[in-house]
């Protein structure tokens, strides 16, 4: 027998393949391995079928907008405006914005506001440190009245008492200055979020949008005027810190004044109590001096922390030298929040130049080196306290009249115009169900002898009725005859009447169980012969009833049943047996 090698063609691959060819320039797919280009597999790519990537337009690339180094900026107001250089202008340009334009202004200030209303600074030629010095013939600075040590001796403390009085007297006829109103017009305006200040002379906290509050609480809302180092409108007990407004008189001598609240509870105490007394305190200035705790510290803390998290748009650093550590942590602090801003803008104002330092590197973006006030005329601000015609708000009233003079107009929408050539289409009436007039059909005379013989067979078949009942009936109703029912039922067939109601179902009343018959007592083989009952496992495999035991053992003999005697208790019918045949020996002892 010849066998096909595996290797010839059989007749099936003769035939030649359904599908078309494919085109000579339909490029192969790319390979999933490494790429040789020494062995290149791939077909040339014909420029009419370009690659898939080919097609895609090319990818976007993400524009990332260059952070734009910050530089500083200086501008000198020392001198004139009309000498003012062409290249500042600029710089002017950018304070202004500040002051105009910012919403979240803070500001940082220490005692170089207050100078032109007459209270000296602290560190300049002409500042409290040097004039104290020759004026109370000191052997160190005049910082040395403002440490917390003056209270050690009597000499110090006198000339600390000295000093707070003349301080006062300087406080008392001083004016707030022109930055000073500039600063109650930005608070006024809800533009100034707070005023930190150093100074302790109260100038800044006498004007009434920047009043403050003593002590400062440690829950908001918060003043807009937080004091760093308390001031001198206020004195307080060293024992029972009790608040009172500061007295200059009181202060004169070694001795601190004696607090009268705590003399007060002291009389109490041992005049009437009978107890001891606990000591009376001494009054002092509610000023914060070198080496001492500062009361406010905890809630000075709270507050920076809050504004820091509020984020500032600009940090003005004004009037101070920024010797204190804590001041110079809160400038840092705020400049650095505002300098994250990309509209943020920190400006130094002050004689000096910023402290050169690390933590300072490009901390502002403007220095301003000039007088306070100078910056203040600068800006030309309208004052807090301005209530001419042009910058007058207008009362609740006016505002009301003018509504009321002016009509205001709301356009409506337009209404939508009713075509009356295009109609809903009413629902379809539904006809009254009225019984159909019996219609008598007219026969041909064939038809007609027909229901006649029809009518007389049928009147002699019925038998007469001796006692005929009057038939019951109803007014303007007759029985149609067989032609008149067929008319009927072909004229009403056709129409649409509504469906019958449904019938109600009955509600079924519960049943009696009172009269409900008990079961009868039935024996063992009646109960299992009755229809379903359940049956014992061996009658089920038997498929019969079980015999009683008896019958079992004595198959021949006969069950009589008696029912049990009334006097005895009721229980299941005895049995006797009675033989037929011979009993068995032994036997009768057992029956009877």
């Amino acid at each position: 027998m010849d066998t096909q090698s595996p290797c010839e063609s059989s007749d099936l691959s003769s035939v030649g393949s359904l599908s078309p060819p494919p085109p000579g320039d339909y490029p192969s797919p790319a390979s999933s391995q490494d790429f040789n280009p020494g062995l290149s597999t791939t077909q040339p790519i014909s420029s009419k079928h370009p690659r898939e990537e080919d097609d895609l337009p090319p990818t976007k690339k993400r524009k990332i907008a260059e952070v734009k180094p910050r530089t500083t900026q200086s501008l000198d107001l020392e001198t004139p405006p009309n000498g003012l250089a062409t290249d500042q202008k600029a710089q002017l340009a950018l304070l202004l914005k500040v002051l105009r334009k910012k919403r979240k202004i803070v500001v940082i200030a220490g005692a170089g506001i207050s100078v032109s209303a007459g209270i000296p600074d602290f560190r300049s030629s002409t500042g409290l440190f040097s004039t104290l010095r020759s004026e109370y013939k000191l052997k160190a600075s005049g910082k040395h009245l403002f440490d917390a040590s003056v209270y050690q001796t009597d000499s110090s403390t006198s000339s600390f008492h000295d000093m707070v009085r003349s301080l006062s007297k300087l406080v008392s006829n001083a004016r707030p200055t022109a930055f000073h109103q500039m600063l109650a017009t930005l608070a006024s305006e809800g533009r100034l979020m707070r005023l930190y200040t150093q100074n302790v002379d109260g100038i800044d906290t006498s004007l009434p949008p920047l009043v403050t509050s003593v002590p400062l609480g440690m829950k908001g809302p918060w003043p807009r005027t937080i004091q760093l180092h308390g001031g001198l409108e206020k004195m307080v007990c060293s024992k029972c810190n009790h608040l009172s407004d500061f007295e200059a008189a009181l202060f004169e001598g070694p001795l601190p004044p004696p607090c009268p609240a705590c003399m007060e509870t002291d009389k109490v105490r041992t005049d009437h109590a009978g107890k001891r007394s606990h000591g009376i305190g001494r009054l002092r200035p509610r000023i914060v001096l070198y080496n001492e705790h500062n009361p406010d510290e905890e809630a000075i803390g709270t507050v920076v922390s809050a504004d820091l998290r509020t984020r500032p748009d600009a940090v003005i650093v004004v009037g101070t030298s920024m010797k204190i550590p804590g001041v110079r942590r809160i400038v840092r602090e705020m400049c650095g929040v505002v300098r994250g801003r990309k509209d943020g803008l920190t400006v130094w104002v002050n004689h000096e130049p910023p402290p050169v330092g690390k933590e300072f590197e490009d901390c502002f973006d403007l220095i301003v080196k000039g007088a306070c006030d100078e910056v203040a005329s600068r800006a030309e601000m309208r004052r807090w306290d301005d209530h001419s015609v042009d910058n007058e708000l207008c009362t609740i009233s006016e505002v009301e009249r003018v509504k009321a003079s002016q009509s205001v107009v709301i356009p409506l929408p337009p209404k939508k115009i009713f075509d009356p050539s295009i109609l809903t289409p009413a629902p379809s009436p539904r006809p009254k169900a009225s019984k159909p007039a019996p219609t008598k059909l007219k026969l041909n005379p064939p038809d007609q002898a027909k229901a006649l013989s029809k009518k007389k067979a049928t009147s002699k078949v019925a038998a007469p009725n001796p006692n005929p009942k009057p038939a019951a009936k109803k007014a303007g109703a007759s029985k149609p005859s067989l032609i008149s029912v067929a008319a009927t039922k072909i004229n009403t067939s056709f129409k649409i009447t509504k469906p019958a109601p449904l019938p109600s179902t009955p509600t079924k009343k519960p049943k009696d169980m009172t009269n409900k018959p008990k079961r009868p007592c039935l024996t063992g083989d009646e109960e299992l012969s009755m229809p379903m009952a359940p049956i014992s496992p061996q009658a089920a495999r038997n498929n019969g009833p079980v015999p009683s035991p008896t019958k079992l053992i004595f198959p021949n003999l006969n069950v009589i049943k008696h029912k049990a005697s009334p006097g005895r208790l009721k229980r299941r019918s005895e049995e006797i047996v009675s033989p037929t045949g011979a009993i068995p020996s032994g036997m009768k002892g057992l029956l009877n």
